[in-house]
């Protein structure tokens, strides 16, 4: 079971990272609409934003409480 500093923590993280996450979200949209496309920095920004997305996902997880069965 988790305190109130632990989830004050986890939900701190999730809003840096959700932060971080739109950020990239328009720095690819930035790439895309240039003339020259770097398509490696383009495949390592996306890499980056669905591994925040998975990190985002599983500390939401952790802020759900587990019910006894």
């Amino acid at each position: 079971m988790l305190d109130d500093a632990q989830i004050e923590e986890i939900k701190s993280q999730v809003e840096t990272l959700a932060m971080e996450h739109r950020d990239l979200d328009d720095a690819i949209q930035a790439l895309q609409e240039s003339a020259s496309v770097d398509h490696l920095k383009l495949r390592r920004l996306k890499k980056r934003k669905l591994q925040l997305k998975d990190t985002i996902q599983r500390l939401r997880s952790q802020l759900i409480p587990d019910l006894d069965a």
